[in-house]
């Protein structure tokens, strides 16, 4: 038969590794000219990686500041120098790290996806195809790149875990535990995953079962974690300082909304750990319950039910966060503001696909005809994940050489002349990102959090363009994270390319300010029309072939 034929786990392995070759070859062969996402990795991680290591401070105290940006950004928000992919980008060119930690994080992801099943959920030799088919879906998911092993990296932590639970301790598990926090975050997954594993050796406790190893290898690598994450630790502990972080309000939809939310999320997923799971895993899913509910499974598969109503309870909470019901106890405890408890949400990957795996198997043993069923999905969902690449899904967006366009950027430098620590830049139209990967010093930025009295300081820049507008208002206001020059006429946007025929016509910057925070020059992405009237005299313009941007540079007088 055509699946047993092909049922060999050596030639399946192969076969998998080719398919992560494959998937991740543009990035080697394109280089520069590969097209990647923007939000969340060009607009901001990317270039934080570059400043960081072009800074000085990269092994700098916690009193640290980066003068490149704000006037001083506190050497803790770039992170901590612990995370191996901090040293990727310190040491290679910024495509070539970008790909090896493209690489790094989708090996492992597989590998874990694979040992997790074979050894934990689908032990029978007969089950291989699914367990190499799920954990190479698992591995092709399009997470959010900077995140790194933080969602990926789980089903290798809960391998580890679960063999130290059964008492087949080895140095293989404590090695897992040891590396997964040098390349990952605590915040960005792992703080709930351990939340996890916490509830999970709890239940075993009050079941009797005092397995005091499992809870130390927890202990172990939550003091792994903190050890790594010390300037994370630091901030929260030691600095009194108000950040822009204390201003992040979460807590207004109504009930409606979140429910609207939480089935949204439960099909779709979210962008920060996309799983593209609505159409094949979904419908394997809803094939293996009505066989369970039929068939009666309850009890032989009790792990696949509780993996779905937990990750439908874990798109209710996600949801449920956001529930203006909050508002009371977030006035009360500020940490619920500070702290993104939402993220709880990042398991999912994790469930949705340990459940994929034992709904196909309940499929393949449905009856002897349906095998092929469980095969077509397997195949179905790559294929779909294969069409989720990079280069497909961001082929009309810039080139990371278009993006930063560092031929045009060094042009603008040269026309302007002095050293570039001389004098302080803000952009409008463009991320700001884009002038400090080309070495400017700017006043604008995208960060998770700065001091909040410069938050205060910014907005006197564009305090009457917040005015005219509720939505930029409230982004500003209530978040922050992104500290541009919003204006009225551009709103939330800030990708306008060359042969964009925007301008801004009633513009209204108060440039005192601006000149106040050291500001000389605004790079925008548009023509002002009314620059004189905002003290602003149109230096020259910029543009080149190679570069997606034409830049007006203005100076303030």
């Amino acid at each position: 038969m055509f699946l047993d034929r092909i049922n060999s786990e050596s030639r399946l392995l192969i076969f998998a590794f080719f398919i992560i070759c494959l998937y991740l070859s543009p990035l080697f062969l394109l280089g520069e000219n590969a097209h990647i996402r923007v939000h969340d990795n060009l607009d901001s991680n990317l270039a934080w990686y570059k400043v960081l290591s072009e800074s000085g401070q990269m092994l700098g105290s916690s009193e640290a500041k980066i003068p490149q940006v704000i006037n001083g950004l506190p050497r803790n928000a770039y992170g901590t120098e612990f995370s191996l992919i901090v040293w990727l980008y310190a040491i290679f060119p910024t495509m070539v790290a970008y790909a090896l930690s493209q690489t790094i994080t989708r090996v492992f992801a597989f590998i874990g996806m694979y040992l997790l099943l074979k050894d934990h959920f689908l032990k029978r030799k007969e089950y291989t195809l699914i367990n190499v088919g799920v954990a190479l879906a698992f591995a092709l998911t399009p997470f959010w790149p900077s995140g790194m092993l933080s969602t990926l990296g789980m089903p290798l932590a809960l391998w580890a875990f679960l063999h130290i639970r059964n008492g087949k301790r080895t140095w293989k598990q404590f090695l897992v535990l040891t590396l997964l926090p040098l390349y990952s975050s605590i915040v960005l997954g792992f703080f709930f995953f351990l939340f996890g594993m916490g509830v999970f050796w709890l239940v075993d406790f009050i079941r009797g079962k005092r397995n005091y190893y499992f809870l130390l290898a927890l202990i172990y690598m939550t003091g792994m974690f903190l050890v790594v994450e010390y300037r994370l630790v630091y901030s929260f502990l030691f600095d009194d300082e108000p950040n822009s972080r204390d201003e992040y309000f979460h807590a207004r939809l109504s009930l409606w909304r979140v429910i609207r939310l939480t089935f949204k999320n439960f099909v779709l997923g979210h962008t920060h750990v996309m799983t593209v799971h609505g159409i094949f895993i979904l419908t394997v899913t809803i094939i293996s319950l009505y066989i369970v509910i039929t068939k009666k499974l309850w009890k032989e598969e009790r792990v696949f039910l509780f993996l779905f109503i937990l990750n439908f309870a874990l798109s209710t909470w996600y949801a449920f966060w956001f529930y203006k019901g909050w508002l009371p106890l977030t006035k009360r405890f500020h940490v619920m503001d500070t702290f993104n408890f939402a993220r709880f949400h990042f398991l999912r990957p994790l469930v949705i696909y340990v459940g994929f795996a034992l709904g196909l198997k309940i499929i393949w043993n449905y009856r002897k005809s349906w095998k092929p069923y469980a095969f077509f999905f397997i195949i179905a969902q790559i294929v779909l994940l294969l069409g989720f690449n990079d280069e497909v899904i961001y082929h009309k967006k810039p080139s990371v050489k278009e993006f930063y366009s560092e031929s045009l950027f060094k042009e603008i430098k040269s026309y302007i002349g002095l050293p570039q620590n001389s004098y302080r830049i803000a952009s409008i139209g463009i991320h700001p990102a884009i002038p400090q990967y080309n070495g400017f010093y700017t006043l604008d930025t995208y960060n998770n959090f700065y001091p909040l009295s410069y938050k205060y300081e910014f907005r006197e820049i564009i305090e009457k363009e917040l005015e005219k507008n509720k939505t930029i208002r409230t982004y500003f206001d209530e978040w922050g994270g992104r500290c541009y020059i919003f204006t009225d006429e551009l709103g939330k946007h800030y990708m306008f390319k060359k042969n964009s025929k925007k301008t801004l016509k009633n513009l209204e910057l108060n440039m005192e300010a601006f000149k106040d925070l050291g500001g000389s020059f605004i790079f925008s992405a548009v023509p002002i029309e009314n620059a004189s009237e905002n003290n602003l005299v149109l230096e020259k313009t910029f543009q080149s072939e190679s570069s997606v941007w034409k830049i007006y540079l203005y100076k303030a007088m």
